[in-house]
């Protein structure tokens, strides 16, 4: 039996709403929704409008309000926790084929981490919420003051289209972990692992209203949801221009909103880097996953001692990266994620030659491939880094190269953007590496390593790359709410007003 026909695909995907799907009205939009790969219809989304992202909002508003969920011992929670993640691991390659055929990133890399990232959200935030404890200030001997946290209320969360399994389980894990409960709103272009993702946690045992679902477009779900009065906080991983509207229209009822965003991130290739690493992690950095990352290294720096080499040797083995369908487990380039955001790509390959930049390879639609929407993997000489292909995100299979003198040059090329997610280096030269970690204007330092998550660490952007951090401690400080309560320990003389 092939991939394709093992799992079922839905005709019709709705929203989810106190554990049970919502059967389609005639209110709301239908929305097909394309095989990347194919451009063939593969079922239609109904867009949730305001009425029925309400009735998601009441919903985990109730579960929260008088629910068993919030009121359940860390052990208790814990223990859905494993069930979903034990739950996410026995589905595998069913969310593994659903997430691959609404993305178009090639299956072998859906495999390595999308499934077995999301089952590891539940694993690792049911450690952290069962590890949590108050804090006792006994340094004044007449009161006992303690310090506990208790969960927000009820959060918006939102996840984007290019890594649905493993960024909207994050937001929700990190969400529910410490009680609350929250509306997840994926992107109206991979609603069928999302649909099939919620379905599972409530088999796995999650009590219904503690993850309600709904689907659309953001200005008409994204929208409701967001300036629901009963929505407490948001969270949001996607483009920075979206977080934007998102934090102004949060703002206006003051809720706390956690921004993780875009990126045009540097990675420099110093004249002391092992080269046959640094080769392999450039790739992966800007190639895997389509080049539909935020943390892309798609700035690649090259010293120029060296750059002609590193160069030639980057075209020669990104000329045979292997593009097709995204199923093939031999596929390593898959179609991008739609069709406007293909044109969208292509039209960079135009604008860096009419910067004045060098086309080393690529920049049009692969031989071949008359339908779907795949993109040649691109990369480009830039003159300098003023270049909008060197400050705009442009989120595909595009790499945009820039020579430095030395490491001065190299620092402050890098921190010139907009953006500050991540930043990359290669050097086996101690001095580099502290100075570099040091002085690199982004929230996280990859050393000698493509992408790497310790969720224990904190995670986020700098300047236009978001707000707020993931992780054990950012994402307690931000679902929960500090209590402070004084209890004096002995009488004392209080002032007698009115006496």
């Amino acid at each position: 039996m092939s991939i394709e026909t093992a799992f079922t695909v839905r005709d019709a995907v709705t929203s989810i709403i106190d554990g049970e799907p919502v059967k389609r009205s005639r209110r709301g939009t239908d929305f097909p929704f394309i095989n990347p790969a194919s451009e063939e219809p593969c079922g239609v989304l109904r867009e949730a409008d305001a009425q029925e992202v309400d009735a998601a909002v009441r919903s985990a508003r109730k579960a929260f309000e008088t629910g068993p969920w919030p009121r359940m011992g860390a052990d208790e929670r814990k223990a859905i926790f494993r069930s979903m993640h034990q739950a996410l691991h026995r589905h595998r390659e069913e969310l593994e084929f659903l997430d691959c055929l609404n993305t178009g990133v090639p299956i072998s890399q859906v495999r390595a981490m999308h499934v077995a990232r999301a089952a590891y959200n539940f694993e690792f935030f049911g450690e952290v919420l069962s590890q949590d404890s108050g804090e006792a200030y006994t340094q004044n001997p007449s009161f006992l003051t303690y310090a506990t946290r208790e969960p927000v209320g009820v959060g918006a969360m939102m996840a984007p289209w290019n890594a649905p399994i493993p960024l909207a389980s994050m937001r929700v894990a990190t969400c529910i972990a410490f009680g609350n409960t929250c509306v997840l709103k994926p992107s109206e272009y991979t609603p069928h692992s999302m649909q099939r993702m919620v379905e599972i946690f409530h088999e796995a045992g999650l009590p219904p209203g503690v993850v309600n679902l709904v689907n659309g477009r953001g200005p008409v779900t994204g929208t409701a949801l967001v300036t629901h009065p009963e929505v407490d906080m948001v969270g949001f991983t996607g483009g920075s221009e979206t977080g934007k509207i998102i934090m102004s229209e949060a703002g206006k009822s003051l809720k706390p909103v956690l921004l993780e965003l875009g990126g045009k991130s540097a990675n420099i290739i110093h004249e002391s880097a092992n080269m046959e690493r640094a080769l392999d992690g450039a790739l992966l950095g800007i190639f895997s996953s389509n080049g539909q990352q935020c943390l892309a290294g798609s700035r690649i720096l090259v010293q120029r001692s060296i750059a002609q080499e590193f160069i030639e040797r980057f075209v020669e083995r990104a000329r045979k990266l292997r593009i097709g369908d995204p199923l093939n487990a031999d596929t390593e380039i898959g179609p991008l994620c739609y069709q406007s955001h293909m044109e969208r790509v292509l039209s960079y390959a135009r604008l860096a030659r009419g910067e004045g930049a060098k086309l080393l390879f690529g920049g049009g639609r692969p031989a071949g491939f008359e339908r779907g929407w795949f993109v040649e993997p691109t990369a480009v000489l830039a003159q300098d880094n003023s270049a909008r292909v060197c400050q705009e995100e442009i989120f595909g299979p595009f790499a945009t190269f820039l020579e430095f003198r030395d490491l001065d040059e190299a620092l402050r090329v890098a921190n010139d953007s907009q953006f500050g997610l991540v930043a990359y280096l290669w050097s086996q030269d101690l001095n580099v590496t502290m100075r570099a970690a040091r002085e690199l204007r982004a929230g996280t330092i990859w050393v000698n390593t493509p992408m790497f998550r310790e969720l224990r660490a904190p995670f986020g952007g700098y300047k236009q790359s978001g707000i707020g951090r993931d992780g054990a401690r950012g994402s307690l400080e931000f679902f929960t709410e500090p209590k402070t309560v004084s209890i004096p320990l002995t009488d004392f003389p209080m002032t007698k007003m009115g006496s």
